[in-house]
């Protein structure tokens, strides 16, 4: 049973109380399906994705507090890279080869999109020093936070990485692909591919996938049977046990032809791959985009420290789904709120904002200290997701680390 939008109209005073929240979790669906999608590194947006972040690493190796905001934009044979920075210059040749060697470590050596055939066009000039004054720290005031925004986190126990399944098995399958590609397990299929995973929920827990879609860019002559028959070994691999769809609902190509791909194909822009980035759409997303942007950037920081937060909540068995929201304003240390939504699992959300708020320094620079941002490990985070991956050795997707989760057990 569904209830009305007029009816919904009526409860909408009361949502939070416990009564309204013992309705909605009588009516709400427990069985259905949800569907998230991902790219491949290939994908044209996600390129400039990789381009703007392999460049925020190469500023940050200079200087750790560099200020950054570097958009990129690729079409046939074309790049180009814009933005404002406050940071110590770079030569335009060393930005080109940084960019040239990027596009080549995708993949890209076709007619239209060639890694050594590219123009490149450096339009990056010094960043507005009005924002310096309102957001640099002095003998008054603490840093202050880039700009205002709202950011989210999330968590939940339906993968062992504490990920959403249908975009976690989203980004495994063409992860998984791409691997094999590079070390030439795969015939030469391109490096453009899009994914989508519809699963099966059974009392609000996936079971199974329903549906698998994958465009993967494919050499001129080779047949979608084909395609398919490549590529099928590398998707059950990608799935637990038992969970992959009917042989007619793995869809390759659908289309037919995938051969012109790339920004040969559609253009790509830095930024316009949210949901991917993220949780595929099982939870809310901030306003801004993270590639491109230095860690004084809220729209990145505190988003990688929501997700933080939500995830070692999950992992202390605190809660089984957990939403975090952060907001700030720009020029001000403290964050405006801190919004925490257990969903009815657990510990109340409440009591959590308190606990943190003990626990974890929210300010700007208390996130980049707490999980040691301040270092060139963004290129890494570019494609296949910024979260759901393991934390590396020197700092790298230092966000997905559960060291907080002993202290959160102990508090409650």
């Amino acid at each position: 049973m569904i209830l009305d939008k007029d009816i919904l109209s009526l409860f909408s005073p009361y949502l939070g109380k416990p009564s309204i929240n013992l309705l909605f979790a009588i009516y709400m669906p427990k069985n259905y399906l949800f569907t998230s999608e991902s790219v491949s590194a290939g994908h044209p947006d996600k390129i400039c994705d990789q381009i703007s972040d392999a460049l925020v690493d190469e500023y940050l190796a200079q200087d750790p507090y560099s200020r950054l905001a570097i958009e990129t934009f690729a079409t046939t044979n074309n790049v180009i890279v814009g933005g404002e920075i406050r940071a110590p210059k770079i030569s335009n040749a060393d930005i080109e080869n940084r960019i040239r060697q990027t596009v080549k470590k995708i993949g890209y050596e076709q007619d239209g999109f060639h890694w050594q055939n590219l123009k490149i066009t450096n339009l990056i000039h010094e960043q507005s020093k009005d924002i310096a004054v309102g957001v640099d720290a002095n003998h008054n005031k603490e840093e202050g936070a880039g700009d205002q925004g709202i950011m989210f986190g999330y968590a939940c126990d339906e993968t062992e990485k504490l990920m959403p399944a249908a975009i976690y098995y989203a980004h495994r399958i063409l992860h998984n692909i791409d691997i094999a590609i590079k070390a030439k397990d795969l015939p030469a299929l391109g490096p453009d591919a899009k994914s989508q995973v519809t699963l099966i929920y059974e009392n609000n827990r996936p079971v199974k996938a329903k549906t698998i879609l994958v465009s993967i860019q494919h050499p001129q002559g080779m047949q979608q049977e084909e395609v398919k028959e490549l590529i099928k070994p590398y998707i059950i691999k990608s799935l637990p046990d038992g969970w992959m769809c009917d042989d007619d609902k793995l869809l390759v190509n659908p289309t037919g032809i995938f051969v012109i791909g790339g920004p040969d194909g559609d253009a790509g822009l830095t930024g316009r791959k949210i949901i991917v980035d993220t949780y595929g759409g099982a939870a809310p997303h901030g306003g801004g985009a993270f590639s491109g942007k230095d860690p004084t950037k809220v729209d990145r920081s505190a988003a990688y420290m929501a997700r933080y937060l939500a995830k070692n909540i999950v992992a202390a068995n605190l809660a089984t789904r957990c939403t975090i929201q952060l907001s700030y304003a720009i020029g001000v240390a403290k964050p405006q709120s801190l919004y925490i939504n257990n969903h009815g699992s657990g510990v109340k959300g409440e009591d959590l904002v308190r606990i943190i708020d003990k626990l974890v320094d929210l300010t700007p620079k208390g996130i980049r200290t707490h999980l040691g941002l301040n270092k060139p490990i963004y290129h890494r985070s570019a494609a296949y997701g910024h979260f759901g991956r393991d934390p590396e050795d020197d700092g790298g997707f230092s966000w997905e680390k559960l060291d907080l989760a002993p202290d959160l057990k102990q508090v409650i």
